[in-house]
């Protein structure tokens, strides 16, 4: 992934007086990047139907025909703007598809902006050293108390767990793309983790 530091900066400058091959591989460098964002987001039961590679490569094309907009003002990270875009195409493909049938796609998240499945996974690494649950019933409350503690977490703090956990992100990346300092994703990611311990443990 490109950065707009050193060389990522020379490709930026090219890139904004108009150099094609510049162009191309300024976008093309976020493309692993956009993939495993996408990856993170998409429900699981669309994926006979949904390809996360294939919503790459439409924000990936919307990119280009918008880049020249980007790079006149560049008032956000280039990794933010790609997200935004990114979350787009996810979205219309939830919508599309929860539309057309909801006999496959039965319900919509119980979490804003994260499918189920996701945010599920996301709790199973966060509380990886918990104890299993031994039944059903135990396994169904503890899901929910995780899909809740989610839910009660501002959109950007869980955003920061969703980078972190199930993208991998370092806290300079995080920092980046959320326009935020690496102290600031480092408070806010210990005072989600807090909340989310204090719901799982029925304190709250």
């Amino acid at each position: 992934m490109l950065d707009d530091t050193g060389l990522g900066h020379e490709l930026f400058d090219r890139a904004a007086g108009g150099d094609q091959a510049a162009r191309g591989d300024l976008l093309e460098g976020y493309r692993d990047y956009l993939r495993r964002m996408v990856a993170a987001r998409l429900d699981r039961r669309l994926a006979p139907r949904v390809d996360a590679s294939d919503l790459v490569q439409e924000t990936l094309a919307t990119a280009a025909a918008r880049l020249d907009e980007y790079l006149r003002d560049r008032r956000i990270s280039i990794t933010g703007w790609l997200r935004g875009l990114a979350r787009e195409r996810v979205i219309d493909a939830h919508r599309h598809h929860l539309v057309a049938d909801r006999r496959s796609v039965t319900r919509e998240s119980r979490v804003p902006d994260l499918p189920d499945t996701s945010a599920l996974d996301l709790g199973r690494r966060l509380f990886a050293g918990d104890t299993s649950p031994s039944n059903n019933l135990m396994r169904r409350e503890q899901n929910d108390r995780i899909l809740a503690g989610l839910a009660s977490l501002s959109a950007r703090d869980r955003e920061i767990l969703v980078m972190k956990y199930l993208e991998q992100r370092s806290t300079a990346e995080v920092a980046e793309a959320l326009g935020l300092t690496e102290r600031g994703v480092k408070g806010r990611h210990v005072r989600a983790l807090v909340r989310l311990r204090e719901i799982m443990e029925n304190k709250v």
